[in-house]
């Protein structure tokens, strides 16, 4: 998206400078008319004064006269095609340019969109997040009190085989003694 933006921003800087350049130019044209304007005033004073002065030269000079309005009047007409020319270029650009504007219009709709479901898939995520750290921190402590649980049985279960095994070894000395004393009386003679 903003890849696609910044193209369109320098599509539209590219237009404007266009559309700037012909204006440069069509100023240039409408000065060159007013030159072509000029010479032509000139002209006519200077056959003013060629028929004042020359009256047999006339003919000639109505010539002349023709050929520089015929000329005048070629250049005029190639500066109003060139001058049409450039003007439907500039609504050509113009209308591109109203084309750009609502492209990036919808573009700067789509980024707040993207941007709004961006952020509430961000909120979801904490929710979740959130969620299972608190899962998470329950079953720690659940295996923490089963662990003592366990530790406490542990204990119990130590303690009682420390007893069976104390138990076990009086009852092998008892075993001893009683061996003892039967190996004892199976010595005596007179119990035998």
């Amino acid at each position: 998206g903003v890849l696609l933006y910044s193209h369109l921003r320098q599509k539209v800087r590219n237009a404007e400078a266009l559309a700037q350049k012909y204006k440069q130019q069509q100023e240039a044209l409408s000065a060159q008319l007013q030159v072509v304007y000029e010479h032509r005033s000139r002209l006519e004073r200077s056959l003013q004064k060629e028929r004042g002065e020359h009256k047999k030269t006339k003919e000639d000079f109505l010539v002349y006269k023709l050929e520089a309005q015929e000329a005048l009047n070629k250049e005029k007409q190639d500066s109003m095609n060139r001058y049409g020319a450039l003007s439907s270029q500039h609504k050509i650009l113009k209308n591109q340019q109203e084309d750009v504007k609502k492209q990036l219009q919808e573009l700067q709709l789509q980024h707040n969109s993207l941007k709004l479901e961006h952020r509430r898939s961000l909120e979801s995520q904490g929710q979740r997040l959130a969620q299972l750290q608190q899962q998470r921190d329950s079953e720690v402590t659940a295996l923490q009190d089963t662990v003592l649980k366990l530790r406490e049985e542990s204990k119990l279960l130590r303690k009682a085989h420390h007893e069976v095994h104390s138990q076990l070894l009086s009852a092998q000395a008892q075993m001893e003694e009683f061996r003892q004393l039967k190996e004892a009386l199976q010595k005596m003679p007179g119990l035998r």
